[in-house]
């Protein structure tokens, strides 16, 4: 009841009913002119076959692919129009303008300021690809000096980041994808209002579409009345053709330049467990402490100054590597961001070295299991070279018919080989991946087409990190607490069902 509620208090509601008014009114109109008009229906039917053409040779998944030609075979007189509008990686004009403009003040920073090792001392194969692969698709360096923590439950993380706030002398800045009233938004905001008090600069971004129905609408009033500068990122409007796919779903918190955190969490009280939704919620995160905070600080500016007038420098927020204690046997880091405004698929390439890396073992916790053919056949060919494969999806859904593909998923994986586990004690939202116990990924990448396709994401690549045997731990008592799927139990499950779960599998680049 409370979420119908929130609903009817929200602009979701009428966003959505703007835009089925609209698209009835297009689907109207063009249903009468083509009675009316023979030409005009023969027009539609051959943009939907010029359609389905540039559909096929686009380069983009299969499977996404698959799914609008099918969409389009099967409606083929709105097919193609459908396609125009809500098909395609279709992202605001604005947002790719300021988009590439950011990456071009960042390579052009990176490349004068970054420091990457050089090839020649790099003697281990992991580590080099990984290197490589990073800068070669974003300028993203490695780096050695700096220590990283791991949180194995939101709340951990949520204690972990507080207390650096409360430290904070300089700044504080904060990119979430969901902000929901309670407790711990109350808590942040309380600490927050005291350090604007005391002359920090507090930012806060957070994603429109994310908070949808979960913030007033003066929200931001409320925060800037307190001296918080916050933004929201890609605003929805009620039109046709809206881009609400291209979503900020980063979670990062960056304090003073001295320590950044990243991982599954939003700020609302379901992610540390103050409230029940979906039984017990685990969340997963890191922080880093060093100079391998500064691609977090720049990340974070970047989207600022998306909605803002004024470009804000990156270089007055970054400390210089020598105001930094020198740390010993820290392993390395690798900080990446993804974005949809390129074609690099930074997110699914760090899974696809990860898994073609492993020679013992590869373990994954995800809260989705949305894949293509390609990242099904690396996990085949990892089982096949003898890697323990395993994945943790939730026991507890949160997303019905997403739970349905990933039980799809589950079951082309478990007749392969991989040992899929469901977290019986509720929802696994951690987004992490541990290879042969010496190199793991955690951040906001889920595997499915939003994380690597859609959204803004970001994570940390570590190897040989202090934290290491802790990220293990969790793993080894993440499986105690799951159960396996077996072959035996997918025979079990009626057949009708099975079938249900591969037709909505055809729909997985929705998802």
């Amino acid at each position: 009841m409370k979420f119908f509620k929130k609903i009817l208090k929200s602009k979701a509601l009428y966003l959505a009913a703007a835009l089925a008014f609209q698209l009835l009114i297009l689907l109207l109109l063009l249903t009468y002119f083509s009675h009316e008009f023979l030409p005009v229906y023969y027009t539609m039917l051959a943009l939907s076959v010029v359609v389905s053409i540039a559909v096929i040779n686009r380069d983009s998944d299969s499977s996404s692919k698959l799914l609008w030609v099918f969409v389009i075979m099967a409606l083929p007189f709105f097919g193609g129009m459908l396609y125009l509008l809500f098909g395609g990686t279709k992202i605001p004009k604005a947002l790719m303008i300021q988009d590439r403009q950011a990456y071009a003040d960042y390579q052009e920073y990176a490349e004068q300021n970054l420091k990457t090792l050089n090839q020649s001392e790099i003697q281990d194969p992991v580590l080099r690809r990984m290197t490589d692969m990073a800068w070669n698709n974003g300028y993203f360096p490695v780096y050695t000096n700096s220590a990283v923590r791991y949180f194995p439950t939101g709340e951990a993380q949520f204690e972990g980041f507080m207390e650096a706030i409360r430290k904070a002398e300089e700044y504080i800045f904060i990119e979430t994808y969901i902000i929901d009233e309670g407790s711990v938004l109350d808590e942040l905001l309380a600490v927050l209002e005291q350090k604007v008090a005391e002359g920090v600069d507090v930012r806060l971004i957070y994603d429109d579409f994310g908070c949808l129905i979960n913030i007033p609408e003066d929200f931001q009033a409320r925060l800037k009345a307190k001296g918080i500068k916050v933004h929201a990122f890609n605003p929805i409007h009620p039109q046709l053709a809206m881009q609400m796919n291209n979503r900020d779903h980063r979670k990062t918190i960056i304090v003073d330049g001295k320590i950044a955190f990243t991982g599954g969490s939003n700020i609302a009280d379901e992610y540390v467990n103050r409230i029940e939704r979906f039984g017990y919620w685990k969340d997963m995160g890191v922080c880093v402490e060093g100079p391998a905070v500064e691609p977090f600080v720049i990340a974070f500016l970047q989207m600022w100054n998306y909605d803002s007038p004024e470009n804000t420098p990156y270089e007055f927020y970054i400390r210089h590597e020598s105001e930094f204690p020198l740390l010993k046997n820290q392993g390395f880091v690798i900080p990446f961001f993804d974005s949809p405004t390129d074609d690099k698929t930074l997110g699914r390439k760090f899974h696809f070295n990860l898994i073609n890396s492993a020679n013992r073992t590869c373990w994954i916790t995800t809260p989705y299991l949305i894949l293509d053919s390609d990242m099904v056949s690396m996990l085949e060919l990892a089982v096949q070279n003898g890697v323990d494969v395993r994945i943790v999806v939730p026991g507890i859904p949160d997303k019905k018919i997403v739970y349905e593909v990933t039980k799809a998923n589950s079951e082309i994986l478990t007749k392969k080989g991989v040992k899929v586990y469901e977290y019986t004690p509720g929802f696994i939202h951690g987004k992490v991946t541990l290879v042969d116990s010496r190199h793991a990924l955690a951040g906001t990448v889920n595997m499915d087409f939003r994380s690597y396709y859609t959204n803004y994401e970001c994570g940390m690549w570590m190897y040989d990190p202090a934290c290491i045997d802790e990220i293990e731990r969790d793993f080894e008592q993440i499986f105690r607490d799951s159960k396996l799927i077996t072959l035996s139990s997918i025979e079990e499950t009626n057949w009708f069902v099975r079938q249900y779960r591969l037709f909505l599998k055809i729909f997985s680049p929705l998802l």
